[in-house]
């Protein structure tokens, strides 16, 4: 996906397959919380997109309604996306949002195709749906409601509060069909919050959503992800995170070491290099082999989380969540990084597919 230009007038994609004829309309906002930002509206040819067979999550469709996220994430393996854009997978990341606009519409049409076979749609895989601009352009909403009108089964994946919005309607597809619902909480350290997820509610208050969804009937894991090593691991930070996870009434907790891929690995150690120096050469010990922390180490954290979710009574802790909402309870209310380019795969078949969120 290439683009000649981003103005304030709207401009071509110059990859028609990806875009097709629609303009790229380029719009700045004054308000505080757009302030920096600029946001890029095109009108997407699919919504549902395949992931690969390699990729190793348990669901076979997503929907991403964004590209670009402004919670500014230093770790965010997403980053890389922002390349096949020809924008920055830096700064830009975190300002130059790329908004579907005309997503609900798309996805409404897509679900309603003869081949479509109601599998088990996930979103929050690659960035979050709940972000800010969802705030503004409210495609949540129409999103949860198309699939809702064809009791489609899907979950949600967050570090956004902003999802206690659309309460009722998630109530009301729980209703139909199987929706599960996970909140991202990798620590509680605030210290720690303001320096690598800058732009995104503080821990307490995405625990806040745990604790209302759980008061409305809906049951919520949280991804303990990412487990930072040296930063956010030593067991008195795992003992204080399960605890407050525990207290916020979630139903699982799934530990995740930091994996860094090619795009986030160069932008969070030079983030790394920056604040906390002396770490730079264990970093590159650790990740020696690759994106991903050892096993022994992966197998370290887990084995801690898990024992500690025991003792605080959360369970069963496994490598699959969230628990599902319960289907017709009228009480009841994380592919490769480069899954969900902008044209998608299109809805042209499946079977049902799981109805609980990891995200690897």
């Amino acid at each position: 996906m290439r683009w000649d230009q981003l103005a304030d007038n709207p401009v071509r994609a110059r990859d028609s397959a990806l875009f097709g004829t629609s303009a790229v309309t380029t719009r700045t906002f004054d308000t505080p919380e757009f302030r920096g930002m600029t946001f890029h509206e095109v009108r997407a040819r699919s919504l549902l997109n395949r992931v690969p067979g390699a990729s190793r999550v348990p669901f076979t469709w997503t929907v991403n309604p964004y590209r670009g996220c402004s919670h500014a994430c230093v770790y965010c393996f997403a980053r890389k996306t922002h390349s096949y854009l020809d924008l920055d997978t830096g700064h830009g990341f975190d300002s130059q949002i790329v908004v579907k606009i005309n997503a609900p519409e798309v996805l409404r049409r897509e679900l309603a195709a003869p081949g479509w076979r109601g599998a088990h749609v996930a979103m929050g895989t690659n960035v979050d749906c709940y972000q800010r601009a969802e705030g503004r352009y409210r495609l949540m909403p129409g999103i949860i409601e198309a699939l809702t009108e064809r009791a489609n089964p899907f979950s949600i994946l967050t570090k956004g509060t902003l999802i206690l919005r659309d309460l009722d309607l998630l109530t009301e597809a729980a209703r139909v069909s199987e929706v599960g619902i996970s909140v991202s909480v990798g620590f509680v350290d605030d210290d720690l919050w303001r320096t690598v997820e800058p732009g995104t509610p503080a821990p307490a208050r995405r625990l806040d959503v745990v604790r209302a969804l759980g008061e409305r009937g809906i049951g919520c894991g949280v991804l303990m992800a990412p487990v930072i090593p040296f930063l956010g691991d030593h067991p008195d930070q795992l003992r204080a995170t399960v605890r407050a996870i525990a207290a916020a009434g979630a139903t699982s907790v799934t530990p995740l070491v930091l994996h860094l891929r090619p795009g986030a690995r160069e932008w969070f150690m030079e983030w790394l290099r920056q604040r906390h120096p002396q770490l730079v050469g264990r970093y590159e010990r650790l990740y020696a082999a690759g994106a991903y922390a050892p096993t022994w180490y992966q197998r370290r954290i887990t084995r801690q989380v898990h024992e500690l979710a025991a003792e605080y009574g959360i369970g069963p802790a496994g490598p699959a969540l969230p628990r599902r909402i319960r289907r017709g309870d009228p009480e009841a209310a994380e592919g490769t990084e480069r899954m969900e380019d902008m044209g998608g795969a299109g809805g042209s078949g499946g079977t049902a597919g799981p109805t609980q969120l990891t995200l690897l």
